[in-house]
C-alpha cells in the first residue's frame, strides 16, 4: 500500500494527569519547579515516551533513531555507533582534488537515511557525528504545565533490603540502607505541540526519492502515541502518571493561521470524582479562525473525564481515548 503525504498544519496539546507520581524529575529526584512554584515537565520526557511506544509498538522495521541502545558490554552507543548499527558503514563518495582522488562523506545519502526514522521525520534531529547535519523536526512540543491549581509534593523514606557498607566503628554500618523518593500528590501537565510539514520541505527535496515525504501513517502513529505512550511507560517513577487528554487540530491545507499556545488556555479542577478540563478558551481562540480549521479532535476517558468549553459540532468530535470510539 502507498503512503499518502500528510501536508497539513496541526496545533493542539496533550494532557497528563499524574497522581502520586513524579513524571519529570530534577537532579535532586524532585518534580521540577518553575521560579514561582509550578511544577512543569520538559518536552523530552514527553517525546521520549512517545519514541518508547513507537519502538514497543510499531511494525518491525520502522527506525527508531534516538532510543538508547546497548552494545555487548552494556554501555550506551555512541552517536555514530548507533548510525552504523541501523544503517552499516557511512556512505562515501569520490572526488577529484588536484588529479588525486579522494573519498568524502556523501551527507546526501546520510540525511536520506535519517529521514528514514520516524522519530526524525517527526521531531528532527542534531546529528553532530562523524558529519553535521540539523533537521528541523515537523513535530515541536513545548514544556509541560502543570494547570492544576495545586502544586504539592512530598518525600516518603525508603528501607533498603541492603546494608550500608559504612566505615568500621561507625553507626550506621551494618544498618539496612535508607533511601527516599518525592512524588506530586496530584497534577496535570499540559503540553503545547504543533506540526509544520513544511520544516522539512526543502529537505525532502534535496535527497529527491518520492519514497519519504511526512505520511498521513506517520500522523496517525503520533497520534496514538500522544494518547498512549505515557500510559504504556508505566516505569516505578511514572506510574501513576497517564494520558488524560488530546486536542488535535487540523488546519485547511495552505492555512498560515496561528493561535497562542494553548497550554495557558487549558484549565484543570475536580469535579467531585471527576476531573474537569476547561477547554473554553481553546475554543474562543477558535472561533477566531473558524474558516482555516478543517477539524477539531478531542480525545479523554467519559468515565473519570469532563471536558467543557469544546462542544461537539460538525468539525468537532469527541472520542474516547481508550478505543477512539465516538463519545455520544
Amino acid at each position: 500500500m502507498s503512503k499518502t503525504e500528510f501536508k497539513n498544519r496541526v496545533l493542539g496539546c496533550v494532557i497528563l494527569k499524574s497522581i502520586n507520581s513524579n513524571f519529570n524529575a530534577d537532579f535532586t529526584h524532585h518534580p521540577r519547579t518553575l521560579p514561582d512554584g509550578v511544577v512543569y515537565s520538559t518536552d523530552k520526557a514527553l517525546k521520549y515516551a512517545v519514541k518508547d511506544y513507537f519502538r514497543k509498538h510499531n511494525a518491525v522495521g520502522d527506525n527508531i533513531f534516538y532510543i538508547k541502545r546497548l552494545n555487548e558490554s552494556l554501555n550506551p552507543l555512541t552517536l555514530d555507533e548507533t548510525y552504523i548499527d541501523l544503517f552499516g558503514e557511512y556512505p562515501k563518495k569520490k572526488t577529484k582534488k588536484k588529479d588525486k582522488e579522494s573519498e568524502e562523506i556523501n551527507r546526501l545519502e546520510i540525511l536520506k537515511n535519517l529521514l528514514s526514522c520516524v522519530d526524525i521525520r517527526l521531531f528532527g534531529a542534531t546529528f553532530a557525528g562523524e558529519t553535521n547535519i540539523s533537521i528541523h523536526g515537523t513535530v515541536q512540543i513545548n514544556h509541560g504545565v502543570n494547570r492544576f491549581p495545586e502544586n504539592q509534593f512530598y518525600t516518603e523514606d525508603i528501607l533498603s533490603p541492603f546494608r550500608n557498607p559504612g566505615e568500621e566503628g561507625s553507626a550506621e554500618k551494618g544498618m539496612s540502607t535508607i533511601g527516599n523518593q518525592t512524588n506530586l500528590k496530584e497534577g496535570h501537565y499540559v503540553f503545547h505541540f504543533s506540526v509544520n510539514p513544511k520544516n522539512t520541505e526543502e529537505l525532502y527535496k534535496k535527497v529527491n526519492d518520492n519514497t519519504l515525504f511526512l505520511s498521513n501513517e506517520d500522523i496517525q502513529k503520533l497520534k496514538e502515541a500522544f494518547n498512549n505512550s505515557v500510559t504504556a511507560l508505566d516505569s516505578s517513577r511514572k506510574i501513576g502518571t497517564e494520558n488524560e487528554a488530546t486536542v488535535f487540530v487540523q488546519l485547511n491545507e495552505g492555512s498560515k493561521k496561528m493561535l497562542p499556545s494553548l497550554t495557558e488556555l487549558v484549565n484543570v479542577k475536580r469535579n467531585g470524582e471527576k476531573v474537569e478540563i476547561d477547554c473554553s478558551l481553546v475554543q474562543q481562540s477558535l472561533q477566531k479562525i473558524d474558516s482555516d480549521v478543517m477539524n477539531v479532535e478531542v480525545y479523554y476517558n467519559p468515565i473519570n473525564t469532563i471536558i467543557k468549553g469544546i462542544d461537539k459540532n460538525i468539525k468537532t468530535n469527541h472520542l474516547n481515548i481508550l478505543n477512539n470510539e465516538e463519545i455520544k
